[in-house]
């Protein structure tokens, strides 16, 4: 049984459907990603490269592109997951310049100390014009620790990437309002739940998501939305000529 509900779990991780609500305690986070990515994903055509690639969750959006290569920084552990087509040194990507005509980066940029670097970098591998879809956490728990670096406002990641060559065509925020409450209430019980015994934790993780994904789905119909205060962002930029 356990091994079954684990299986729909994960099933549901990345890309949570309706069934998410009660089996994705990062529901508002990660269905909002989702769903922009569904959207954008048709703005990339040719070869995307996915930068910090990790289990390449969202790789079956992308149907206009020509090919799809992944790439992590070089550690056992990258080398040990086997996703990534390709391993860097964290400083020069290990391709020609205008290689990629479109560059992924799903929740990346904030593990990055040099931020300027590495945009620098996929500027380089990118062809002019091809795009970019980024996506960073605001409102959210430091995590993969100690490679936690950085939170960005709106203004700032804008700021950012027109300062290194991008421009940017869509920028939209995720989670926005009474949800990004009850998404960090879940998070917050995500991270003081023990992890023994995990059948233990599933229940418990599972029966308080659930109860917090339908409030938080309830309360946002009836209380007025709040963009200021959100989970993500997710931007859609292009590679400017110069």
């Amino acid at each position: 049984m356990l091994k079954i509900l684990k299986e729909l779990i994960l099933r549901e991780r990345f890309c949570p459907g309706p069934t998410g609500i009660f089996l994705n305690h990062f529901y508002f986070s990660r269905h909002g990603i989702a769903r922009m990515m569904e959207k954008l994903a048709p703005e990339l055509e040719g070869r995307i490269l996915d930068v910090g690639c990790g289990t390449r969750p969202y790789e079956k959006l992308f149907t206009a592109c020509t090919g799809y290569v992944g790439v992590e920084i070089d550690t056992p552990a990258a080398r040990q997951a086997g996703n990534a087509d390709y391993f860097y040194d964290g400083q020069t990507l290990p391709f020609d310049s205008e290689t990629f005509d479109g560059v992924v980066l799903n929740e990346v940029l904030e593990h990055v100390f040099n931020p300027e670097e590495l945009l620098t970098e996929l500027r380089r591998v990118l062809r002019p014009g091809g795009r970019i879809i980024l996506t960073v956490p605001f409102a959210w728990i430091e995590h993969e620790k100690p490679f936690d670096y950085a939170r960005y406002t709106s203004f700032g990641l804008k700021a950012l990437l027109e300062r290194n060559g991008f421009a940017v065509l869509r920028q939209e925020k995720i989670g926005t309002g009474i949800t990004a409450l009850f998404q960090l209430k879940n998070a917050y019980w995500d991270c003081v739940i023990p992890f023994r015994p995990l059948w233990l934790r599933y229940v418990l993780i599972l029966t308080l998501g659930t109860w917090n994904n339908l409030c938080g789905l309830l309360l946002s119909k009836l209380l007025p939305d709040q963009s200021d205060f959100y989970l993500d962002q997710v931007v859609l930029g292009k590679r400017l000529e110069k």
